[in-house]
């Protein structure tokens, strides 16, 4: 049976991904609304992504023998403004990573779990990535530039 760590993790992943994914899917259409098809269409792809997390989440659980939980999600905040939007998505980035290294350390020893945790892990550093090139890419040519660009 695998770590009992790693389950706990793994239905977290379900429960908050499937969170995340929604949030990014709604600020997608905010920002469509907007006129910033640009931070649209990465938005809605960004979420079909971690949907896609969520499901080799869900498979792994069942694979293992274990219980797929819908577990309640808890409200999250939506943004107008594409900058700020961008911050509070970086600090999520930022914070998740943390708490899933220390999961994906704890699968090393089942291979396959390690492996959608790995790439899920990767995933999410390169988003954290362009969250913080974003922010210094509107530092050095100003929001509005910015903004211009999502068009």
């Amino acid at each position: 049976m695998a770590n009992e760590k790693v389950i706990a993790g793994l239905q977290t992943i379900v429960t908050d991904l499937a969170q995340q994914a929604d949030g990014h899917a709604l600020q997608s259409r905010i920002f469509a609304s907007e006129g910033f098809s640009k931070l649209a269409e990465k938005y809605a792809e960004h979420a079909s992504e971690e949907r896609g997390y969520v499901d080799k989440c869900i498979d792994r659980l069942l694979d293992l023998g274990c219980e797929v939980k819908l577990e309640a999600k808890k409200e999250g905040p939506v943004f107008k403004d594409p900058v700020e939007w961008v911050k509070y998505d970086l600090e999520v980035s930022k914070a998740g990573l943390a708490w899933l290294k220390e999961i994906t350390e704890e699968a090393r020893k089942d291979y396959t779990t390690y492996d959608i945790l790995k790439e899920y892990y990767q995933d999410e550093e390169e988003d954290m990535y362009w969250g913080e090139s974003q922010l210094e890419l509107i530092e050095c040519i100003g929001k509005q530039n910015w903004l211009l660009q999502q068009l």
